[in-house]
């Protein structure tokens, strides 16, 4: 009896030291919502690869965000289509635990260009995004934030301490 209670105190702290843990990585990881100069944005593990999906973006009181369109795209076929749900980012490999992530693209949709990029996961826990077009780089730090979501479908956002 003694030794089964033993075995059971001891799953139990494991139990709590392991989902510490995670809790702990997640706070390292590229992976969920962040908040950039004009928009959030999810960056979540899509297939093999990082994908980052625009979630909202800050407009005036009183306009619609799903109105603002992709009106500086160079394809003139995707000029018509909302910003928010599209895709910032592509080629990224989704590697668990990465620190940087090159190889990709990323499209500035304020440009409607597509750049050369590099995501780097910075120590105080934000993200820098950088574009480069032939050797000249300009980058934005993405800041951590929490989402929770209301019963009544409203959304709660909430800035990430820094690490």
């Amino acid at each position: 009896m003694a030794k089964r209670n033993l075995i059971n105190i001891y799953l139990t702290f494991l139990a709590i030291f392991l989902s510490s843990n995670l809790d702990a990585d997640n706070n390292h990881s590229m992976i969920g919502y962040w908040l950039t100069s004009q928009s959030i944005v999810l960056v979540s593990k899509c297939e093999n690869e990082l994908c980052a999906t625009i979630e909202h973006i800050f407009v005036e009181e009183g306009i619609d965000q799903k109105s603002i369109l992709d009106n500086n795209n160079k394809e003139k076929s995707l000029r018509d289509r909302t910003l928010v749900g599209i895709n910032l980012i592509n080629g990224f490999k989704y590697i668990d635990g990465a620190k940087k992530l090159s190889g990709g693209r990323i499209y500035d949709p304020g440009r409607g260009r597509t750049f050369k990029s590099n995501i780097y996961l910075l120590q105080n826990g934000n993200l820098k995004i950088e574009g480069c077009l032939l050797r000249m780089c300009g980058h934005e730090e993405w800041k951590p934030i929490t989402v929770k979501f209301n019963d009544d479908g409203t959304k709660k956002v909430e800035l990430k301490e820094n690490l």
